[in-house]
C-alpha cells in the first residue's frame, strides 16, 4: 500500500508483524511449564530408595504409592489396601501388557510393601516395576 506525503514523495506502509511480544510470551510459558512439570508428576511426597540401575518411565503409567505413614495411593487418590485389586481391574484395560509402578518410601516396612505387591499381582497384572532414584555418581553416598 503506497501513500503520498505532503511534499509529494511516495512512501510505502510497513506491513510486517512484530513477533517479539509473541516470542516473549512463548518463552515465559515454556519456563512456567518446565518449572511446574516435575511438580505435577505426583502429589504424594515419597522419599524413594536410591539404586544404581534406574529405568526411565516413558509411557503413561499407573502409579501406586506407599508414603511414610503406610497410606496407599492410586495416582493421587488415597485408597484402601483391600480395594487395590478391584480399582486396578476397573482402570486397566489390558492387565497382561500394561505396566504398574509401585513407589514406596524408603522407611516403609517390607510387610506393607509386600502386601501391596501381592494385591497388585492378585489383580492379574504381571508387569510391575519398582520406582527408585539413581545414586549420586560423585561418591558422596554409598
Amino acid at each position: 500500500m503506497a501513500f503520498t506525503t505532503s511534499n509529494g514523495r511516495t512512501q510505502t506502509a510497513i506491513a510486517d508483524i512484530n513477533i517479539t511480544p509473541l516470542v516473549d510470551v512463548v518463552l515465559v510459558l515454556l519456563i512456567i511449564f518446565m518449572v511446574t512439570a516435575p511438580v505435577l508428576q505426583s502429589g504424594v511426597d515419597v522419599s524413594v530408595p536410591k539404586t544404581r540401575t534406574v529405568k526411565q518411565i516413558t509411557e503413561e503409567r499407573m502409579v501406586i504409592t506407599i508414603n511414610k505413614d503406610q497410606r496407599v495411593f492410586l495416582g493421587n487418590d488415597a485408597i484402601n489396601i483391600n480395594e487395590i485389586g478391584a480399582k486396578l481391574r476397573q482402570k486397566i484395560r489390558d492387565p497382561r501388557n500394561q505396566a504398574v509402578f509401585v513407589r514406596a518410601d524408603e522407611n516403609v516396612p517390607f510387610g506393607a510393601f509386600a502386601t501391596v505387591m501381592d494385591a497388585v499381582k492378585q489383580s492379574g497384572i504381571t508387569n510391575v516395576s519398582i520406582v527408585t532414584q539413581p545414586l549420586e555418581q560423585n561418591g558422596s553416598k554409598r
